[in-house]
């Protein structure tokens, strides 16, 4: 039997797993409960579970959100080969880009940064020195048939980095116009839905 592995992003749950259940009938659909926080977190902890998933199930895939596709392209090669396709949904695919964005939001530079090590931010973020060194550091390299569904209205990653890493890494690209990153209103998650269903049985390529 084929397994699906929902991977939450900031702030979900397991629980979301649930409704992907009838979008892939007669496979058994289970979600990650991961702890991590930090990248270097994650590598050892989606390493050993994708280690331990492949190789008890026949055959695997995820179903990715926001960083919690990041997290999962920050496991060990090694593991993340075994998985057979990859769904993303607004993933963070750049973070040390993201990471100057939010500096610029914060107008936070990079001296004091290094000087304080961990801001604070207004928006409820904080920024970390010691992240913007790992993630500069530890690029993640990726080579899973993936599709990603992107919001044209993401605040959190642009249009050209997400076409730069579909490009880089041969991932089909499917753009919601006004869509969010949060895909969360009736019209989104319609559109999710739809693309979750095209997507089992598309071929890899652009689709804007």
């Amino acid at each position: 039997m084929k397994t699906i592995i929902y991977i939450h992003g900031k702030g979900g749950n397991t629980e979301e797993a649930e409704r992907y259940k009838q979008l892939f009938n007669g496979c058994d659909v289970t979600g990650f409960d991961y702890c991590s926080t930090t990248p270097w977190e994650a590598k050892k902890e989606f390493s050993s579970f994708f280690d331990s998933a492949c190789r008890d199930c026949d055959s695997v895939e995820i179903i990715a959100n926001s960083i919690g596709a990041f997290f999962a392209m920050n496991a060990d090669e090694t593991a993340s080969k075994k998985i057979e396709k990859a769904y993303f949904i607004s993933p963070i695919v750049d973070m040390e880009k993201l990471i100057l964005d939010m500096m610029s939001w914060a107008n936070v530079t990079e001296e004091r940064l290094r000087t304080e090590k961990d801001i604070r931010t207004d928006f409820g973020e904080t920024l970390s020195y010691e992240y913007l060194c790992y993630v500069r550091k530890n690029k993640p390299k990726w080579n899973v048939p993936t599709h990603i569904l992107y919001g044209e209205k993401d605040n959190l990653q642009t249009i050209g980095t997400i076409s730069d890493f579909a490009k880089k890494t041969g991932a089909s690209l499917t753009v919601m116009k006004d869509g969010e990153h949060w895909f969360h209103t009736e019209e989104q998650v319609n559109f999710l839905d739809k693309w979750i269903k095209n997507a089992t049985r598309r071929r890899f390529g652009r689709d804007i």
